[in-house]
């Protein structure tokens, strides 16, 4: 189970690159309940409600519980053990959690009555091993809240998230667990482990001592309260989104499709007549649909009608509607930092992040703020004289930019972004991330026979990963690339197993979940120039997990600021002349992009940069105001259109997530107050870009990759990123590689 991973840039909402989510054990299994709870919903399903305070361990394996539940069977089959994905019911989720949940309070029942005094062994490390059973159960209900939901699901979800909430502050309230850890973290033999267990031995301590482990009686049950009330209003909030983007589909007929390419054509019939409407066309309310039809679509008043239904999700002032939410979550977040001490939640978020402080990550975006709006200015110029040259008699409008910036870049650069979109097969494309992955990572990737692992869609596919020198099974990498009906929007990464090292090697299980518009049977899907870069994003991630060398689960959690640094940084192979003479080919000839496309693709780099920049920015700026501003002072259908108005927002564009819609902080806690970090990683990622290309192999020199490997993909958490950064590169990082990279002005 675990954290939430995202790209601002595709993701729309935010489990989601506008977001990527990842899951894998973190800090220590229950530490992160809350958050998986939080994104939960509801079912007709007759079961005892879940009392696991009251549940014997005795009496459940005198059951045969585990025998009968698929999500409580150990993974079995090939490659060390997999999923029975093909298996899991509904059914067997609220028993599932029931002997999990019991399982382990006895295991944390047992380490507490350890007479022995707490040490490394005893204590942090029998904590990273308890909660195994919780974690195998977590790895189900992922696929079924993010690839496969339902309204029964849906059900369950919404059922389960107080119960595991307060399930998570009966651990993380432990008075005797939290003094045997904070024993071994106070203990002079601290010093004597090594560097890793010293560190998991902090990052256990601190999580205790942030989550209300230091209150008295009465602030721990107030703190166990708010969390049980937020895990069910981060469920409703993103189940709220959900409902819209089910309910609302624009059909149009053959004479409405103006402009639009045929392989949006086709993907728009095929999504109709999934839908019963065979012989319409279907525009989606998701980000993938959405995106390309206000690019190309010629017909303004249906562009407009799909902007609106796209950025209104959830704020109609209907049964979906999530304004009143949001008041609620933030009142109850600054009410239980306060307990803690703190003066507002984001001063709370940020205390253990890169950025260390709310002050500093506004500072960083207040760098360049100035310079993205500017931009929008003159990008809006541009539209504007050509829609006035070409006689439109319209003045930009919000659902205008996409298609006027696309007949700019046509105008500016000759560059055609569905000309570009014949060069780009996902299928090429995945082989393009292989071929990354083996020049830096040594990994080969070898396609595994269908069947032999199960799967829970025939959209699903897994591939063998393994070193190539030696051989050695690394891992798996399962792939799920398309939308469809439950599937929540996006683009993410997840593991269903971490690799971890202290009770035996365990290999990784990893998978990339997409939703690209899938092509009719017997043609490639093509995808776009920005989707492309998701693609390699979100493997990006995959590669960190397959990359692991640690020992403990706990080391495989994340820094939010710093978790998406890798994945960013690997969007920059897309580009190198390697890929695109191998595997940037056109669909219907097989002939390479050529260079003069290339070219135009590369002179328009920084094209748009004021579009993509604010709208990311506006989000991550909103993300901090909401949790800097007293909640009393807040009424979200307002403090939105407010905040952006003294900030000099742009008429012509919105926040790339509308409040009411703002998964990444409002659906669980994993971005709140942080949603900053995309951009604190692109520093990051600028900087290391800039260090390849001035190596000498360029952005395959094999002793720059070594290092990128060692340091920053192979340590995952063990090691503090700043730290970590230095030793990869010598230096921190420099803020003006980022604004060089986006054709900024550079400032001192």
């Amino acid at each position: 189970m675990g954290l939430l991973l995202c790209h601002y840039r595709d993701f729309a909402i935010t489990l989601n690159k506008n977001g990527s989510a990842v899951m894998h054990k973190p800090i220590v299994t229950f530490l992160s309940l809350a958050v998986c709870a939080a994104l939960a919903g509801c079912t007709e399903q007759a079961a005892t409600p879940l009392t696991p305070t009251k549940i014997s361990v005795t009496e459940q394996a005198a059951a045969p519980v585990v025998e009968k539940n698929t999500l409580l069977k150990a993974f079995s089959g090939p490659y060390n053990g997999v999923p029975a994905f093909d298996q899991m019911q509904l059914a067997d989720i609220k028993p599932a959690f029931d002997y999990a949940m019991a399982a382990n309070l006895a295991e944390i029942d047992a380490i507490t009555a350890n007479p022995a005094a707490p040490d490394f062994d005893n204590t942090i490390a029998a904590l990273e091993r308890a909660g195994a059973d919780l974690t195998q159960v977590f790895t189900y209900y992922g696929i079924w809240r993010s690839n496969k939901s339902s309204a029964e699901f849906r059900a369950i979800q919404g059922e389960m998230a107080p119960i595991l909430s307060a399930f998570n502050s009966k651990i993380t309230q432990n008075e005797a667990l939290f003094n045997r850890v904070k024993a071994v973290y106070q203990s002079a033999d601290l010093a004597t482990l090594t560097p890793e267990q010293q560190r998991v031995t902090w990052l256990v301590y601190n999580n205790f001592a942030r989550n209300g482990a230091t209150l008295n009686e009465a602030g721990k049950a107030r703190y166990a309260q708010i969390n049980q009330t937020l895990a069910g209003l981060h469920t409703q909030f993103a189940n709220n989104v959900l409902a819209d983007e089910e309910k609302y589909v624009l059909y149009l007929t053959k004479e409405q499709l103006g402009g639009l390419s045929e392989s949006l054509i086709a993907a728009a019939a095929g999504a109709a007549k999934e839908r019963g409407k065979e012989g319409m066309y279907a525009i989606t309310n998701s980000r993938s649909s959405m995106d390309p039809f206000l690019t190309y679509s010629t017909e303004r008043a249906l562009r407009e009608q799909v902007w609106k239904t796209y950025y209104n999700r959830a704020g109609n002032g209907d049964e979906f509607d999530n304004n009143a939410i949001i008041k609620e979550i933030l009142t109850l977040r600054d009410e239980r930092v306060a307990l803690l001490g703190y003066d507002n939640y984001a001063a709370w978020r940020l205390e253990d992040r890169m950025a260390k402080t709310p002050e500093n990550a506004m500072g960083l975006m207040n760098k360049v703020w100035p310079a993205a709006i500017a931009r929008v200015k003159e990008e809006v110029a541009d539209m504007q004289a050509l829609a006035n040259q070409q006689g439109a008699n319209i003045t930009i409008e919000p659902w205008d930019y996409r298609f006027y910036a696309e007949q700019v870049r046509k105008a500016k650069y000759d560059l055609d972004s569905n000309e570009v979109k014949q060069y780009l097969q996902l299928d090429k494309l995945r082989e393009a991330m292989f071929y990354v992955a083996g020049r830096l990572f040594n990994f080969n990737f070898t396609p595994v026979a269908e069947g032999k692992v199960p799967v829970f869609h025939e959209d699903v596919k897994v591939w063998e990963v393994t070193d190539k020198t030696s051989g050695a099974h690394i891992g798996l990498w399962y792939l799920d690339p398309y939308g469809r009906k439950g599937k929540r929007s996006g683009a993410w990464a997840t593991t269903y197993r971490s690799y971890t090292a202290f009770d035996g090697e365990k290999t990784v299980l990893s998978s990339n979940n997409s939703n690209f518009v899938k092509a009719p049977e017997g043609q490639p899907t093509l995808v776009s120039w920005s989707d492309a870069e998701t693609f390699f994003h979100e493997f990006g991630h995959a590669l960190h997990f397959l990359s692991a060398k640690v020992a403990y689960p706990t080391s495989n959690s994340g820094v939010r600021d710093y978790t998406e640094f890798q994945s960013q940084l690997l969007e920059r192979w897309l580009t190198t002349d390697e890929v695109i003479s191998r595997f940037l080919v056109h669909a219907k000839t097989g002939e390479v992009m050529p260079k003069s496309l290339v070219e135009k693709i590369n002179r328009s780099a920084t094209f748009n940069q004021g579009f993509s920049t604010t709208e990311y920015l506006a989000s991550a700026m909103m993300d901090m105001l909401y949790h800097t501003t007293d909640p009393a002072l807040i009424d979200p259908a307002k403090f939105e259109q407010t905040e952006l108005a003294r900030l000099g927002m742009p008429k012509e564009l919105v926040m790339r997530h509308r409040s009411t819609q703002f998964g990444h902080i409002f659906s669980g806690e994993g971005y709140s107050a942080g949603y900053y970090g995309y951009l604190w990683a692109e520093v990051l990622t600028s900087d290391a870009a800039e260090a390849f290309a001035k190596s000498p192999g360029g952005f395959y020199d094999q002793a720059m990759a070594d290092k990128l490997v060692e340091h920053l993909f192979s340590v995952r958490n063990a090691i503090d990123p700043a730290q970590a950064y230095r030793l990869f590169r010598g230096q921190d990082a420099d803020v003006g590689a980022l604004m060089r990279d986006r054709g900024f002005p550079v400032t001192q």
